[in-house]
């Protein structure tokens, strides 16, 4: 098996999603594009070196349907001899995708590839694909799915994770997010063009927020558990007695729009590159803990890659685990002991936005980004899926 490496890992900005939104006004194969083209362009890449383009998409509904990885490709430009691929596990999906390119890379199948995300929730929103396990509340319990905020209750019903624990995530995570837009610390980001002038900075983090505020919102998804969430998680933790309600729409992740690219190669796409790659994707894993859970996947797969690999947290610098709602943090230190000044360092989606289908890929680059900032070796990234599904990677830094 051949060693996988990153030779860059770029995004767009992460906008609003609303018809407000920065990026509202493109379609998605629109977002792609200038993307596709700067990976060219910062890597001297020839598009035909690329045997294949793998994204992760959630909705894939509307202008987000019909193989978005091959036809976004060919709305750039690039040869049509590349392939496409388009990979759902829901907010893990741009992780897998990655994964997915790398184990083709290692077996030598591809010399190299683009793999990475795109969600435009705010042209495609989240549920619009009418998928039956989330209007059917029948149909769902017979496949164990529940929404992830119902997840995300009952994580911090079993945990114990109190509305002000939860609440004290999400403001640490618009800090650290402030801090690192003050300081530029994103330099993944592609400026995208639009017919009202360039999107170059991330919109949804809200440096203004206070304990207060987020304090005086009310629970998200109470009503959900009336209508029958919590009936069926009681059912199978009849010891908690009652769900605690604790998410509110500013301890949850924020919807947007973006995408994010990483072009990942063998060792010899160096020399036809004419440079080093930034970092090696020393491993992969994917796993599933409790479905009724949801967003805990994180958690698990993080564990199994670090016991395939015979590492403890104590031999990784930086982990990026997804913020799948506040409760999904708080479980990641309590069960990884992982120190709070290694995770999330420079926030999560709760503050940057959370757009599904790329937010691996995104976080991929931000990993990366702060690894060579700081001057470190080794990092994981980690999100979840639905129906407590998980992935996870492990990069070193080159």
């Amino acid at each position: 098996m051949k060693d996988v490496f990153v030779y860059d890992a770029i995004r767009s900005p992460r906008t609003r999603a609303k018809t407000s939104g920065g990026l509202h006004s493109l379609t998605p194969p629109a977002l792609l594009k200038p993307l596709y083209g700067a990976l060219a362009e910062r890597n001297q890449l020839d598009p035909g070196w690329v045997s294949e383009v793998i994204l992760g998409c959630v909705t894939q509904h509307g202008e987000q349907a019909g193989n978005i990885a091959k036809t976004s490709a060919l709305y750039a430009g690039w040869p049509d001899r590349v392939a496409g691929l388009t990979v759902q596990r829901f907010c893990s999906s741009s992780v897998d995708a990655i994964a997915i390119g790398a184990l083709k890379v290692a077996s030598g199948q591809s010399r190299a590839l683009v793999a990475g995300g795109i969600e435009m929730m705010s042209r495609v929103p989240m549920l619009s694909d009418g998928a039956r396990v989330f209007s059917d509340p029948g149909y769902a319990l017979q496949n164990h799915m529940l929404l992830m905020g119902s997840g995300a209750d009952l994580i911090a019903t079993r945990i114990g994770a109190s509305r002000e624990d939860c609440d004290g995530v999400a403001l640490a995570s618009q800090r650290r997010a402030a801090r690192a837009i003050q300081e530029g610390r994103f330099s993944s980001i592609v400026p995208i063009g639009t017919a009202a002038g360039e999107v170059a900075v991330d919109e949804c983090p809200r440096p203004k927020l206070t304990a207060e505020k987020l304090a005086g919102l009310p629970p998200a998804f109470a009503d959900l558990g009336a209508a029958g969430a919590d009936g069926v998680q009681l059912a199978r933790f009849p010891e908690l007695g009652a769900i605690t309600h604790v998410h509110t729409a500013g301890n949850s992740p924020a919807m947007c729009d973006a995408a994010a690219l990483v072009l990942l190669g063998d060792e010899g796409l160096a020399d036809q590159l004419g440079s080093a790659p930034v970092a090696r994707l020393v491993a992969s894993a994917t796993t599933c803990g409790e479905p009724y859970e949801v967003v805990a996947g994180c958690i698990d797969a993080t564990q199994q890659l670090l016991q395939e690999q015979q590492l403890t947290t104590a031999n990784i610098d930086l982990f990026e685990i997804h913020e799948a709602f506040a409760a999904t943090v708080i479980k990641t230190r309590q069960v990884l002991g992982i120190d709070d000044q290694c995770l999330n360092v420079n926030g999560g989606v709760i503050a940057l936005g959370h757009p599904m289908g790329a937010t691996g890929a995104i976080m991929v680059g931000t990993l990366i980004d702060e690894l060579r900032r700081r001057d470190l070796g080794r990092g994981v990234v980690a999100a979840s899926g639905a129906a407590g599904s998980g992935s996870a990677l492990l990069i070193e830094r080159v």
